[in-house]
């Protein structure tokens, strides 16, 4: 997204996949100006059509927890985690100005959690018996 809050750009990877969806959603629609427009082609989609959206898709996968777009920005941060990607390269991608913003907002799964080697598992230990 352009010029986000606080005026700052927000950045996505565009996977090979959804390059391909949306290649074959734009030529099937061929808008001029928008790859998503609102009512005519002049403007683009409301954000309360994109709440809409969001709200019959968690309604059709049978989602109790109440979720919103912002969320996905939730998800989006804590995935990359999840995967090993560096905090550093997340604080860019949310447009971040410092780290600490970053490490509220992504939610650290306990799956990553528990897949941190400790630094004391390098340690050289041995059991000597009192003598």
């Amino acid at each position: 997204m352009e010029h986000g809050k606080g005026g700052k750009d927000r950045f996505v990877m565009l996977s090979p996949q959804l390059l391909r969806i949306l290649r074959t959603y734009w030529r099937l629609t061929r808008s001029k100006r928008w790859l998503f427009p609102g009512r005519d082609d002049e403007r683009p989609l409301v954000p309360n059509v994109l709440h809409a959206a969001c709200r019959s898709a968690c309604a059709a996968a049978g989602l109790s927890k109440s979720v919103k777009v912002h969320t996905l920005r939730h998800t989006f941060a804590t995935h990359l985690l999840e995967n090993g990607a560096d905090v550093r390269i997340i604080q860019v991608l949310l447009g971040h100005a410092g780290l600490q913003s970053t490490a509220r907002y992504t939610q650290v799964a306990t799956k990553t959690i528990s897949n941190t080697p400790s630094p004391l598992d390098r340690l050289r230990l041995e059991v000597v018996p009192p003598g």
